[in-house]
């Protein structure tokens, strides 16, 4: 797995944009989202919709994905 980040499109309440993460990020993502029956799509949504309003998607998304694996 390479360090440098891979950008994928997201669709959020209707919108594209585009997320740059580690490809271990996407993998755990793609893990997490499969384990509770959602599309990455879906889980990102939620993610999105929790977040700090100071706090970018992508550093969201590697925060959600290090809390559920230490949890």
């Amino acid at each position: 797995m390479t360090a440098r980040p891979e950008k994928h499109s997201l669709t959020l309440r209707g919108h594209r944009t585009s997320v740059s993460l580690e490809a271990a990020f996407w993998q755990a993502f793609r893990e997490i989202a499969a384990s509770r029956g959602l599309g990455l799509n879906q889980l990102a949504a939620e993610i999105d919709a929790q977040r700090a309003p100071d706090e970018g998607l992508a550093s969201a998304i590697r925060v959600f994905c290090l809390t559920h694996y230490r949890s």
